[in-house]
């Protein structure tokens, strides 16, 4: 089964080596951190705090060369995670003589996300995603130092 996500914010994990950033992701009434680089991290910040670039990030030039041959994202999905990797697919349609076409492209969760953040698509997670990495939201701590929770 899967679970609609909202991307919430950008926070910091633990991780052996020191804190790492971590886009949160809240489904079930859960946070579903994932880890990524601090260039994934700040490509996603941007588009959720509304700060534009002056030119395109590689996400956003992405979606502009996907516009233009008529494809738009369906949607993202975190389906797997396995030894303590995240994995995601894009779904992907365009449509040829009015019949959609869809196509499902594997991608990291942190490219999957950056993507879904641009052209608002819904971001989904496998059951079996949240019950092994979903936590309490008073456990994850935002870059401006807040908590998730009530």
């Amino acid at each position: 089964m899967e679970h609609e996500a909202e991307v919430v914010g950008v926070g910091a994990g633990s991780a052996p080596g020191g804190d790492v950033p971590t886009v949160v992701l809240s489904v079930r009434e859960e946070y579903v951190p994932i880890f990524v680089s601090g260039d994934q991290a700040r490509s996603i910040a941007t588009v959720l705090e509304d700060e534009p670039f002056d030119r395109p990030l590689t996400h956003d030039l992405l979606v502009d060369i996907l516009t233009e041959f008529g494809g738009a994202i369906d949607r993202v999905r975190i389906d797997d995670l396995a030894d303590g990797t995240f994995y995601a697919k894009v779904d992907v349609e365009r449509y040829d003589a009015g019949e959609p076409e869809r196509y499902v492209f594997d991608a990291r969760p942190s490219d999957a996300i950056a993507l879904a953040v641009r052209v608002e698509c819904p971001v989904v997670v496998a059951g079996d995603v949240v019950d092994e990495a979903g936590q309490p939201p008073e456990s994850i701590q935002f870059d401006d130092g807040t908590r998730g929770g009530p």
